[in-house]
């Protein structure tokens, strides 16, 4: 399967202008892509005001990933703010070609930004089969832990969709590598790039990540752009039946 990222700025608190923007980095470069990632909260930038951009599953940002999903042929990803009775969640949205939506609230909400006080925080651990892969679906700071972030025999591939500020950039370097090899899984993590009002710059980095720790593609710190890599059903199985570690992995149960 090749899986395609999209790095890029996002205006703030201007839905339909990200949206025909993005269109624009789609039509260039997805085609032929099983599945495409987007940012976290692709329509506003991480803002902390979901009472006048927030939309229920039937609004136009979901729409607009259905017709994107459906023209591409891909399975379209990406965090989105919705409201679900009288909630708000930042929701990360996983679209298939066929209309199918699945997502996940985000469970690790970053306390030091205020999205706790603003945001839901979800309960539920959501991994989604699409063609010959399982994909677990994290958003942002979900990355910094591990235990959420477990493989459980149920994962092929993790995704993190990401608003991760420029500042702790070599943590998310370290750390989308690291979930990688310890699961023995591939790794997609999505950032933004560019600068908030309050200031905030996003430097990207983003990347696809071997089972391994292999870099199999990446975008360039600060660039805005689209790159794509191919997952490969085989060489995983391969790999994991010739380092079978997890079969020594601890047992834990989440409380």
């Amino acid at each position: 399967m090749r899986a395609t990222i999209v790095q890029c700025g996002l205006k703030w608190e201007e839905r339909d202008a990200n949206l025909e923007y993005i269109s624009s980095l789609l039509d260039a470069a997805a085609p032929g892509s099983g599945i495409v990632v987007l940012p976290e909260m692709f329509t506003t930038g991480f803002t902390m005001n979901p009472a006048t951009l927030v939309e229920g599953m039937d609004g136009p940002t979901v729409r607009w990933m259905k017709e994107r999903a459906a023209a591409g042929g891909y399975a379209l990803c990406g965090s989105v703010i919705i409201g679900d009775e009288g909630r708000y969640y930042n929701r990360l949205l996983f679209v298939t070609p066929e209309g199918d939506v699945s997502f996940y609230d985000k469970r690790h909400l970053h306390t030091m930004s205020g999205e706790h006080t603003v945001y839901s925080r979800g309960n539920k651990r959501v991994v989604v089969s699409y063609h010959e892969f399982s994909f677990n679906l994290q958003i942002c700071y979900d990355l910094r832990f591990p235990v959420w972030s477990r493989n459980r025999g149920d994962t092929d591939v993790i995704i993190y969709s990401a608003n991760w500020p420029s500042v702790r950039s070599s943590v998310w370097k370290a750390l989308l590598i690291a979930r990688a090899i310890e699961n023995q899984c591939y790794v997609i993590g999505v950032n933004r790039v560019g600068v908030n009002p309050d200031g905030t710059s996003y430097n990207g980095d983003s990347a696809i990540i071997g089972p391994k720790g292999e870099l199999l593609a990446s975008l360039q710190p600060g660039a805005e752009g689209v790159i794509s890599a191919v997952l490969s059903r085989e060489a995983l199985d391969k790999y994991r039946e010739e380092m079978p570690i997890w079969k020594d992995a601890d047992p834990f149960e989440l409380l």
